[in-house]
């Protein structure tokens, strides 16, 4: 293996293993925030013990999302210096902001929500967690501005061989921006609902004697992700539109389309190519559905990999721009297919879980299907996270600064493959110890004052080593 490709294995291992927790703890946090304030508005203490148990599951997400960013970030460092020198000052001020504002204002409620169960008003307690839920959202809205810079650069002057930033509003109003940023977000919410009506399918399984509890947490579930899914449909949409101005190149590659499509265009279901010679195998295709799909309409043709590939060898020399077209192809269904199925399932779901004629509570099959559907986000998270990243090849910066140009210039094979090694093994204890964690709180007892953050039998007896009664014993 040369320094090029483990240096970018490494970044795809760390960034994808980080990107698991980021929605899940964006997601968890909009739940949390959500079953709080239905304690609030209906003042029913069920949905306060719903807050405070699910709460220890964003919490533990929250936690290795920390952990895993602080490994990621060393990656610009190690193995990606002439990147980092190239891009420093576009990606200086929105990762300042990030880490300065949003960070600290996420980190600082979220400790405030933690400590002051009963200590203060409802609403003021309230204001805690959807305040740390806004500061995550806010955090994602500064990384993606850096990241929409590298799939469409604004704002910038090349000097001196870097790019400098010009004008910091263009930065935030690049179109990418709002794109990236309503897909991710919507994805995340759409996480958190799932694993909170997974999680309770599982328990439902156990046949416990919380029954109702987890009832109650998968209704929840099953309409924040309807909500969350419906707005993914609605954003993916318009995010994949967008590249076929912005990124030509990676929609063809998403439709395995090597030849001009003509006018009206054929959407490919299933295909496979031969990336060798920069030809599609075999594929099925249906009529109109692309020029439907991009256009809205029965007409409009759409480029091929060819004819782009031509352009971009005008336009910036002789090199190879075809992605890898078979990941794309696949990663795009991949996640467009679990984003439809977790539509689908939340509306079924909802459906048999109506006062009328509640089944799916005691149908085995339909909990074990809806049990399983935990898991689908991450593989679909991960899918669109291949495409925003793999699409762009040979770029890191689109149209400005290649893969090749952006390892770092010291690093070398045996310490990249040390570096690998050490980090698969952290990323699979904190896997382990995540899912230890987990399964550890969804065995204890909704009910059970052992558990809670701060519930209100702590009040009976303090936890503050610095209470009265306490710190006079």
């Amino acid at each position: 293996m040369d320094i090029v490709t483990l240096a970018r294995f490494q970044f795809a291992m760390t960034t994808i293993f980080h990107y698991f927790f980021v929605p899940f703890s964006i997601g968890m946090g909009f739940v949390v925030a959500t079953l709080e304030t239905m304690y609030v508005v209906k003042k029913d203490d069920r949905y306060k013990k719903l807050a405070q148990f699910w709460g220890n599951i964003f919490l533990l997400s929250f936690a290795v999302g920390v952990v895993t960013g602080i490994i990621q970030e060393f990656q610009f460092g190690m193995n990606w210096s002439d990147y980092s020198r190239f891009v420093g000052d576009i990606f200086g001020a929105p990762l300042a902001v990030e880490a300065l504002l949003a960070f600290f204002m996420e980190s600082t409620f979220l400790g405030l929500w933690i400590f002051t169960w009963d200590k203060v008003g409802k609403k003021l307690h309230l204001a805690f967690m959807w305040l740390t839920t806004g500061g995550s959202m806010i955090s994602a809205f500064w990384i993606l501005a850096a990241n929409s810079f590298m799939q469409h650069p604004t704002g910038y002057v090349i000097r001196h061989g870097r790019a400098e930033m010009v004008d910091f509003f263009a930065l935030i109003k690049n179109p990418q921006v709002i794109y990236e940023f309503t897909h991710v977000i919507s994805a995340a919410i759409t996480m958190g609902g799932i694993i909170l009506a997974g999680l309770s399918a599982f328990q439902l399984l156990k046949k416990r004697n919380d029954h109702d509890f987890f009832k109650k947490s998968m209704r929840v579930g099953l309409v924040i992700t309807l909500l969350g899914s419906m707005s993914i449909l609605g954003t993916g949409d318009m995010q994949m539109k967008a590249l076929l101005n912005d990124q030509p190149m990676k929609f063809a590659a998403m439709e395995g389309d090597y030849k001009d499509s003509g006018d009206p265009a054929a959407w490919t279901v299933i295909a496979w190519a031969d990336e060798a010679q920069h030809k599609q195998v075999f594929g099925i295709q249906v009529p109109y559905m692309l020029s439907i799909l991009s256009y809205d309409s029965l007409h409009g043709s759409v480029k091929g990999m060819n004819s782009v590939n031509k352009q971009l060898v005008k336009e910036h020399g002789q090199k190879n721009y075809y992605p890898p077209v078979n990941t794309l192809f696949y990663s795009f269904r991949i996640m467009a297919g679990l984003g439809a199925l977790l539509f689908l399932v939340s509306v079924l779901g909802l459906f048999f879980t109506r006062k009328k004629k509640p089944i799916l509570y005691n149908n085995r099959i339909m909990l074990w299907i809806l049990g399983l559907m935990t898991f689908t986000p991450f593989i679909a998270n991960t899918a669109g996270w291949l495409i925003t990243e793999l699409g762009r090849y040979p770029w890191t910066v689109y149209g400005l600064f290649t893969i090749k140009d952006s390892v770092s210039p010291n690093v070398s094979v045996a310490s990249l493959l040390i570096s690998n090694i050490v980090y698969f093994l952290i990323f699979t204890a904190l896997a382990g110890t995540m899912v230890y964690l987990v399964v550890r709180e969804l065995r204890k007892s909704p009910e059970n004052a052992e558990y809670a953050i701060l519930s209100e039998d702590n009040d009976k007896k303090s936890t503050d080593p610095f209470d009265k009664e306490e710190f006079g014993k």
